[in-house]
């Protein structure tokens, strides 16, 4: 599961921020997970309740998952359309030249801290 040392990753981020912000605490977390990133929401929501608890940082916060939707666009068509999976085949000319431009990111978005 990579998605513990995904969290991980966020958590020491949280704590870099701090240090150069000055927060003491982190009360939400919004945090932008594509649908093409191959990171599990469900799985990093799980991850987060276990290790969030073990830092004063973080004790007591909330993540909230905004799931951003596969895009590519036809180099053909020169259309973007919304895509589940990274190979498909352009809905308007049905040639397999779709190329991935959004979905593949996973992002801090929003901090909400004291």
């Amino acid at each position: 599961m990579h998605e513990l040392s995904l969290t991980e990753g966020v958590l020491r981020t949280l704590e870099e921020l701090a240090s150069t912000q000055g927060f003491s605490s982190v009360k939400t977390i919004w945090l932008e997970i594509g649908d093409l990133s191959q990171v599990a929401p469900e799985a990093m929501l799980f991850c987060f309740e276990a290790i969030a608890k073990t830092s004063p940082l973080t004790a007591g916060a909330t993540l909230e998952i905004i799931r951003i939707p596969g895009r590519a666009l036809c180099p053909l068509c020169e259309v973007i359309v919304e895509v589940a999976h990274r190979v498909e085949l352009c809905p308007c000319c049905k040639e397999n030249v779709l190329s991935v431009i959004g979905g593949e990111e996973m992002r801090i978005k929003e901090l909400e801290v004291e």
